[in-house]
């Protein structure tokens, strides 16, 4: 897919490297095309802060002061909610942590720029009726392949990218156990997730008929790796036939962990699910914006 340009920079250069690093994005990570376009969009608005404020080259003139004047910026003039400058700030903290891994920039000026306190609530999670009911969904058109993505997707809490670059080598399928090795996840990271019976009997009923490939889940029309943007439309098209509102196939991946975070130690999710924080596996655990409005219920005198 062709990138779209951002914004006009200052110099070719550096309109070339912003524009390589969102390119980056798209073909390294597992991000849907609304986060992409997050990415550009809070290039775009700290690119329009420094002309603003005239400094020259968003690359070549950004040090650590002018990420910290930027962050009270947005903190103090704009008076933005911590989640919107922080996430201005981690996409910045990517920015220059890819240039100078590029060798584009000496060092990353915006690494020691600190994050503003925020109280996190946890997503909401899909239902026990929601999760039936996708299933049926894809049950209906009777493709195996779909309800075996799904299955897998929300027994395992695999991304999307990983379930895409999957390949039948990856999977063994054990008399009473089974494992599927995550060669290449979110940053390249590598690891093994067992797999529990249920998704053990839908990859084994699926393996049995699968088409002749490399790929765990080919494409049914090239052959090839079932792409993860054509993954999420499928699950996306099923939540739409099962009537699911306001959940997204990422919320597979959530379903799986707030499950296992009732069940296992948080050390062994974050494991499982490839965090490299626990920070990033403590939103299982956390409540939702939904709970706390119940338990602030309990006290209503009216």
């Amino acid at each position: 897919m062709q990138a779209q340009k951002i914004i006009p920079l200052y110099t070719t250069h550096t309109e070339n490297l912003m524009q390589k690093f969102i390119n980056n994005l798209r073909e390294t990570e597992d991000l849907q095309e609304k986060t992409i376009k997050e990415y550009q969009s809070d290039l775009k608005h700290y690119i329009t802060w420094l002309k603003e404020t005239g400094r020259q080259d968003p690359i070549q003139d950004t040090a650590a002061t002018t990420i910290t004047a930027y962050r009270d910026y947005m903190q103090k003039e704009k008076k933005l909610k911590p989640a919107t400058t922080n996430r201005r700030l981690i996409t910045l903290k990517r920015l220059f942590e890819w240039t100078q891994k590029e060798g584009h920039t000496p060092q990353n000026p915006a690494k020691a720029a600190r994050l503003l306190p925020e109280e996190r609530t946890s997503p909401r999670q899909m239902t026990d009726k929601e999760e039936a009911g996708l299933i049926a969904a894809a049950g209906q058109e009777k493709n195996l392949r779909d309800l075996t993505i799904i299955t897998l997707m929300s027994h395992t809490g695999l991304r999307t990218m990983e379930v895409s670059n999957a390949q039948k080598e990856d999977i063994y399928i054990g008399p009473k156990s089974g494992k599927i090795t995550i060669r290449a996840g979110k940053r390249q990271k590598w690891r093994e997730v067992p797999l529990n019976s249920t998704a053990r009997t839908a990859l084994s009923a699926y393996l049995n008929s699968s088409p002749e490939s490399n790929y765990l889940f080919p494409s049914q029309k090239t052959g090839s790796r079932y792409s993860e943007r054509g993954i999420r439309f499928m699950i996306q098209k099923h939540m739409k036939t099962a009537g699911i509102e306001g959940l997204s196939p990422h919320d597979l991946r959530h379903r799986f962990g707030y499950t296992m975070a009732k069940k296992v130690p948080l050390h062994r999710l974050a494991q499982l699910m490839g965090h490299d924080s626990l920070d990033t596996t403590k939103i299982y655990v956390q409540a939702t914006l939904e709970d706390l409005q119940k338990d602030v219920e309990k006290i209503n005198w009216e």
